[in-house]
């Protein structure tokens, strides 16, 4: 990340936005369990510890209304949920022809009520930015859904000027992703929101992040923060179990400086 720009510890309100730090999922290795209260579900004691989650497996396979309630059911008020787009809509119908689509996957992660924080786009590494699609799929997507829109383009074409005018003129913030696939140039956003989102290098979804990185990106929430918007960062190097102990210590070095801060929770 080198271009320039807990006990819930997103969720502070004042001046600064909230810091939405989480792992992609809420598995918890056997060597970081001491980190979290030993009762409750997966999802229960994650959620004691971090403000957020993404889920990636709703890209893969839908998941019954009754699940997501559920979960929703399952953490803190401030907890927030970031849900990955489905591939059908994603990759299979190219963004064009979906509503059906969407109508099923609205019906199904509303069921998270308020605390539906974010939907995440990912869209293929071809998927070559188109205009028209996007402009007609954007205003639908929001209407289905009443949180953040977020998406993770991995082909140059979506980090032109027409591109940014099209994620900001509909409020969609562009993911920050470690490594940036597709990305030509530094990281340009276009909404005072935030999205990170650190995949692991030099392998992806395996490699822990060394502690100078993590520095930085401590230091880039902050400063994103600073001025109120809202900052997600989510840790997605899974594979070896880095996530959690990776997006523990930013947490952590994050969350001293929310010490003399009233809590009081935010919507997203």
């Amino acid at each position: 990340m080198s271009d320039s720009t807990s006990k819930q510890a997103g969720t502070h309100s004042g001046t600064r936005g909230a810091r939405l730090i989480g792992c992609a999922g809420w598995s918890l290795h056997k060597d970081v369990a001491a980190e979290f209260p030993e009762e409750g579900s997966h999802l229960e004691r994650y959620a004691a510890v971090f403000p957020a989650v993404e889920i990636n497996s709703s890209f893969y396979r839908p998941h019954q209304p009754s699940t997501y309630a559920r979960w929703a059911a399952s953490v803190p008020p401030d907890f927030r949920f970031s849900v990955k787009l489905p591939k059908a809509i994603s990759h299979e119908a190219r963004l064009r022809d979906a509503d059906a689509l969407l109508d099923r996957f609205a019906g199904e992660v509303n069921h998270l009520g308020p605390k539906l924080g974010c939907v995440l786009v990912q869209l293929p590494p071809k998927g070559v930015f188109d205009e028209e699609a996007a402009r007609d799929f954007l205003p639908r997507l929001r209407q289905r859904v009443g949180c953040m829109l977020a998406l993770e383009a991995r082909h140059p074409t979506w980090f032109s000027e027409a591109a940014s005018a099209v994620l900001r003129e509909h409020g969609v913030t562009r993911v920050m992703a470690d490594p940036p696939a597709g990305q030509p140039g530094p990281h340009v956003p276009v909404t005072a929101a935030s999205y990170i989102r650190l995949h692991g290098t030099p392998k992806v979804y395996y490699s822990s992040y060394p502690p100078e990185f993590l520095a930085e990106v401590e230091q880039r929430i902050a400063a994103l923060t600073a001025g109120g918007a809202d900052c997600w960062c989510i840790f997605d190097n899974t594979a070896a179990f880095a996530a959690v102990p990776n997006a523990l210590e930013v947490l952590k070095a994050l969350d001293g400086s929310w010490s003399a801060l009233p809590s009081a929770s935010t919507a997203s």
